[in-house]
């Protein structure tokens, strides 16, 4: 395995982190006004599940180190964002 193929593995696994909680966001934004909040949530985890683990499959093909790659990538961009979209300090009234 070179270094080529390792590295697509990691952008896909960021690729694939940041679809999944851009996604995320944008269901619990749209959660007050939304008519039935029920179906929204649950249509909108059964797409990004789907999704996220379709990019895993592909990007996995068999190789665990590929896998293990991707997952990574994953969960750098999940605190990437975490970290980013944190609110700041709060200030005492």
């Amino acid at each position: 395995m070179n270094f080529f193929h390792l590295s697509i593995a990691l952008t896909a696994g960021l690729a694939l982190g940041g679809f999944y909680f851009w996604a995320l966001w944008l269901t619990v934004q749209r959660l007050p006004g939304a008519r039935r909040p029920w179906l929204l949530s649950l249509g909108s985890f059964w797409v990004r599940l789907l999704v996220t683990l379709s990019g895993f499959y592909f990007v996995a093909q068999g190789r665990v180190e590929n896998l293990a790659l991707c997952l990574l990538g994953f969960f750098f961009m999940r605190r990437l964002l975490v970290r980013r979209c944190q609110p700041g300090p709060s200030v005492p009234a």
